[in-house]
C-alpha cells in the first residue's frame, strides 16, 4: 500500500499466498513464495499509483509477527517451509519446561507459555531441520526475511528486527529489550543467528536498486502487525486501545512507559519505540481464529462461495437458533491459554441451516473480543467506552452491530481500515521525517463508520453466559 502525506491510499495491490497444512496442528508457509509475491504486489502497487520507486520518501514494513522462518544466508534460501503463528506442533516440548523455567520465560518476556511464540518454533526447527544449526542459518520473523532479501540478500542483506517483533519470540527480555541469554539457552538459540533487534521507527537501511523498488529508499519502520495497527489507530498514549479483526482477532491497549503485568490471561507485550524515545509497552488479548473461521465456512465445508456471502447468509435469519460456535481450531488464546480444546458447534437442532452457523460464527468472533475486553478492563481497571476497531472483517457491518450489541459499547472504524499498513507507513514516515509529529498525523484520523449498541443488559448477560457454557464443551480434547 502507498500512502500520500494526507494519509490517502493512492496505490495498492494484495494476493494471497498458501496455506499448508501438512497434518493435524501444523501450519506452515513458503517463505519463498511470500518474497516472490512481496516483490509482484510493490511492482504492481508502484504501477497502479503511475510512480517509480525513486518517488517514495521511505518503506515500511508489517507483518504477522510470530511466524518464524530460518534460512541460509550464503544461498538466500529458506531450510524449511515457514511455520506460522498459529502452528501448534511444540506443545509437547513446552510440556517439558520445568516450573522455574517457566516462570523465568513469563517474567522476562511478559508472554504465555504457548506454542504461540517463535522460540519454540526456532528450537523445533534446530532439532528437525538440516542444516538449521549451520553457521550460515539465520533465524527470524517475516519482517527480518523481507528486511534481509529487500536490502540486498545474499549481496549483503541486514539481518535486523524491531522491538515489537522481537518481543514475540520468548527470547527477549522485556526491560533490556535485547536477546536474553537465560533465555537463549532454555531454548536452545545461538546469538548468532538472530537479527539485531533496533527501534520500531529508525533508518534499518536502505534497498538494494537491483530490486523491486528499482532504486536505493530508506527502509525505517517495522512493527509487528498489531502494533502497527495500533500506530495506525494514532493509539500512542497511555489508556488508548483497538482492536483488529484478521485472521485472528487481537486487541491492545497502550500501558504507556509502564511494564503491565497481567492477572487475566492477557500477554505483556512492547507497543512500539520511536528512535531514542523510551519503548511503550501494552496489555495484548489474542484470539486465534476470527477471519479464518468464515475461511473455514468457505473453504472446508463449501457454506459460502466468497468470504463476503457470509453478512447476507447471516442476515437471513433473526439470531443463530440457539447455536453457538467455538472455533478453537488450534486451541484457544486469551484469557483461556488452552491448548488442549479444539472446536466445537453447540445448540443444534433439526432446524439448523448453514444461515444459522453462518449467524453463529460471526457471533463467535464478536464473543472472543469481548473475552479479551474484559480481561482488559480488570487489569486496567479502565472501563470501556468505545472501542476502535480496524480490519478485513470491519466491512461486515452486521458483525460490528454484534459486536456494540455483546459488548454493550460504541464501536468507531476509522476512514482508512487497513490500518496495519498505515501504521508501518506513520512508522517510516515519522523516521525520515516525512510527518514531523505525531500530533500532525492525529489531525489525520477520520472515522468512517460508527455503531451503537441495541441490546438490553439482561440479553447480554444471557448470551453470553451460554458462550461461557459453549467453551466449557472444548475443553480436555487433546491429552
Amino acid at each position: 500500500m502507498i500512502f500520500d502525506h494526507s494519509g490517502n491510499v493512492i496505490g495498492q495491490h494484495q494476493v494471497e499466498h498458501r496455506q499448508i497444512l501438512p497434518q493435524a496442528g501444523w501450519v506452515e508457509h513458503d517463505a519463498a513464495e511470500i518474497w516472490e509475491r512481496t516483490q509482484e504486489v510493490i511492482t504492481a502497487a508502484l504501477k497502479q499509483a503511475d510512480i517509480l520507486g525513486s518517488d517514495l520518501a521511505a518503506v515500511g514494513i508489517t507483518n504477522q509477527r510470530e511466524t518464524t522462518v530460518v534460512w541460509d544466508v550464503t544461498t538466500g534460501q529458506p531450510l524449511s517451509n515457514a511455520i506460522v503463528w498459529q502452528d501448534t506442533r511444540t506443545t509437547d516440548f513446552l510440556s517439558t519446561l520445568t516450573t522455574g523455567q517457566q516462570e523465568t520465560i513469563r517474567f522476562k518476556t511478559g508472554l504465555t507459555i504457548a506454542p504461540y511464540f517463535s522460540g519454540s518454533k526456532m528450537n523445533w526447527l534446530l532439532s528437525n531441520v538440516e542444516l538449521a544449526q549451520s553457521p550460515h542459518a539465520r533465524f527470524g520473523t517475516i519482517d527480518s526475511w523481507l528486511l534481509w532479501n529487500l536490502t540486498g540478500g545474499v549481496r549483503g542483506g541486514i539481518h535486523a528486527t524491531d522491538v515489537t517483533n522481537a518481543s514475540r519470540t520468548l527470547l527477549m527480555n522485556l526491560e533490556t529489550l535485547d536477546w536474553d541469554s537465560e533465555l537463549l539457552e532454555i531454548f536452545g538459540v545461538s546469538r548468532e543467528s538472530l537479527p539485531e533487534i533496533k527501534s520500531s521507527s529508525q533508518h534499518f537501511g536502505f534497498t538494494d536498486p537491483h530490486g523491486p523498488f528499482g532504486t536505493a529508499i530508506p527502509i525505517a519502520g517495522i512493527l509487528g502487525d498489531q502494533q502497527a495497527a495500533m500506530v495506525g489507530q494514532l493509539c500512542f498514549d497511555r489508556g488508548e486501545s483497538k482492536t483488529t479483526y484478521g485472521t485472528g482477532n487481537f486487541a491492545l491497549l497502550n500501558t504507556g512507559t509502564e511494564i503491565v503485568r497481567s492477572k487475566n490471561g492477557l500477554l505483556t507485550t512492547v507497543c512500539f519505540k520511536f528512535g531514542d524515545e523510551p519503548a511503550h509497552y501494552a496489555l495484548e488479548g489474542s484470539v486465534a481464529v476470527t477471519g479464518s473461521a468464515i475461511q473455514w465456512l468457505r473453504d472446508q465445508l463449501g457454506v459460502i462461495s466468497h468470504a463476503a456471502e457470509v453478512e447476507n447468509l447471516a442476515s437471513s435469519v433473526a439470531d443463530t437458533g440457539g447455536i453457538y460456535f467455538v472455533p478453537a481450531f488450534s486451541g484457544l488464546f486469551a484469557p483461556y491459554w488452552r491448548s488442549d480444546a479444539r472446536g466445537a458447534i453447540v445448540g443444534l437442532t433439526r432446524a439448523a441451516t448453514k444461515a444459522h452457523l453462518a449467524r453463529a460464527a460471526l457471533e463467535a468472533i464478536c464473543y472472543q473480543t469481548r473475552d479479551v475486553m474484559d480481561a482488559m478492563v480488570a487489569d486496567s481497571g479502565v472501563p470501556m467506552k468505545e472501542m476502535r476497531v480496524d480490519g478485513g472483517i470491519t466491512a461486515n457491518s452486521l458483525c460490528m452491530q454484534m459486536q456494540a450489541d455483546i459488548m454493550g459499547i460504541e464501536i468507531s472504524k476509522p476512514l482508512i481500515s487497513e490500518t496495519t499498513a498505515l501504521g508501518a507507513a506513520y512508522a517510516a514516515g515519522l523516521a525520515v521525517k516525512f510527518w514531523s509529529t505525531r500530533d500532525e498525523l492525529r489531525a489525520q484520523w477520520q472515522e468512517s463508520r460508527h455503531w451503537s449498541p441495541t441490546t438490553s443488559v439482561e440479553s447480554r448477560a444471557t448470551g453470553y453466559a451460554q458462550w461461557k457454557k459453549a467453551v466449557e464443551k472444548t475443553f480436555n480434547w487433546v491429552d
